[in-house]
């Protein structure tokens, strides 16, 4: 029933808002299961659906034992595509409106701790053209704090290593310039110097240049999967029990900073956080931090 008008909202999300692809393919599956569901409760028009609907569809997907934060990502997305079905004149009255969307249960994020991270950067073999790049790439998130999909976007364009600066392209497009730590700057160089160039002209030869700045073997960009696979490789040598991803390197920035005295709305800028509430949940880490030290350390905590 929706099928044409979720098409028409995605494509204006791609288009308008720049939203990202990984954004726009969940949405897509929410808005199909929502679909699924009208179809299952027999209404078959558009203007049919009110606000009794979502509260059946809230409690379905209950019934159904989802995560609250899968819940409140799915009611979410109606509300953002209700709002946009209203602006566009296809419903007189928004059904979203006086339902209320569950909160997120509050986690604390995953992160390393210093002398984790330090043997982590110890394991890449750069002896080798994919220990270098692979080292590269484990600075890089660590150094500046970056997501894993602004590493994979990070051009040669983006660099300026003559003043230590990356110039990021974060969620919605919205550029920020986060600064680039030496220990990153010395093995970006060699990778650089050394892996990138020849990399490169395999790619040139086979006519399949590109401006990014991590590539694979054929010399084409390096995808976030392929990131998240050789961060497994080397936890795995570790002998890692937590199953950590590469944005838990970003979570690890954040944290250390903060343990070690940066302001939280320098932080927020180096994250490219809009709201600084988001930047807040580093703070509960090292809160956590200070009370196990103290029940350690004070004799009669």
């Amino acid at each position: 029933m929706l099928e044409y008008l979720v098409d028409e909202f995605l494509t204006s999300l791609r288009v308008n808002n720049q939203t990202s692809s990984h954004t726009v393919e969940s949405y897509g599956l929410d808005l199909r299961q929502f679909d699924l569901f009208l179809v299952e409760v027999g209404i078959n028009a558009l203007d049919e659906v009110n606000h009794l609907n979502l509260r059946q569809y809230l409690a379905n997907l209950k019934q159904k034992e989802f995560a609250r934060s899968s819940i409140a990502r799915k009611m979410a997305c109606l509300r953002t595509f209700f709002k946009y079905l209203c602006r566009q004149e296809y419903l007189l009255q928004n059904p979203v409106v006086g339902v209320a969307i569950p909160r997120r249960e509050k986690r604390l994020p995953e992160f390393f701790y210093p002398q984790e991270i330090n043997e982590l950067f110890l394991l890449p073999d750069v002896a080798t053209w994919q220990g270098i790049r692979d080292r590269a790439v484990l600075e890089i998130l660590y150094s500046s704090g970056l997501r894993l999909q602004e590493v994979v976007n990070l051009t040669l364009s983006d660099l300026d290593l003559q003043r230590s600066y990356l110039r990021i392209y974060g969620k919605g497009a919205k550029e920020r310039i986060v600064p680039l730590g030496g220990c990153a700057k010395r093995v970006l160089q060699k990778y650089l110097q050394e892996v990138r160039s020849k990399l490169q002209t395999t790619a040139i030869q086979k006519g399949q240049a590109d401006n990014a700045v991590f590539l694979n073997y054929r010399g084409t960009r390096l995808s976030g999967r392929s990131i998240e696979r050789l961060l497994d490789k080397y936890l795995n040598q570790m002998a890692f029990n937590r199953n950590m991803s590469p944005h838990a390197i970003r979570h690890s920035f954040a944290t250390h900073l903060l343990d070690n005295g940066a302001d939280l709305r320098v932080v927020q800028e180096l994250l490219g956080h809009v709201n600084v509430s988001t930047t807040q949940i580093y703070t509960h880490l090292t809160k956590e931090k200070i009370r196990s030290v103290y029940l350690k350390a004070h004799p009669r905590a």
